[in-house]
């Protein structure tokens, strides 16, 4: 089975934070305390990335959880027109469905609805493979329309 992974070149950051949080709620609800509180020093808009992290550090804590071992979140701002969101985990074998092949979950089902949120409202996103053992997800917002 072949798997189409999408890869996004941009010029260097113009901003960037990048913090390794454990693989739990706590650090799940951190990731996106964090991402606030620096989207707002930067002086962009919180709202929908602030929902993108906290879809994706969930995702991390729950399913790319390996005991011991941290996830990163990164945020890049490039060129003052481009809001790049980054969750790395740990279980590189473990690779979520790629845009466009999420499937909606039943009404009463309690989870599943995470990358639906993320494709929602992100310009893009998607999922890059390696290094070793790891994968990261990945979100763009467009911060010029």
């Amino acid at each position: 089975m072949t798997q189409e992974i999408t890869r996004t070149e941009h010029s260097a950051p113009s901003r960037q934070f990048t913090v390794l949080l454990s693989p739990t709620r706590r650090g799940a609800r951190l990731a996106r305390l964090l991402a606030t509180a620096h989207l707002g020093d930067w002086g962009l808009p919180t709202g929908p990335a602030a929902h993108i992290v906290a879809e994706l550090a969930a995702n991390a804590a729950v399913h790319g959880r390996v005991p011991g071992r941290d996830f990163r979140l990164s945020l890049a701002v490039h060129g003052g027109a481009l809001l790049r969101i980054e969750v790395a985990d740990t279980r590189g074998e473990w690779l979520p469905p790629l845009p466009g092949a999420v499937d909606t979950p039943a009404d009463d089902a309690e989870s599943g609805r995470g990358l639906l949120i993320v494709g929602a409202l992100a310009d893009r996103w998607g999922i890059d493979v390696g290094p070793a053992s790891r994968k990261t997800v990945w979100a763009e917002l467009d911060l010029v329309r």
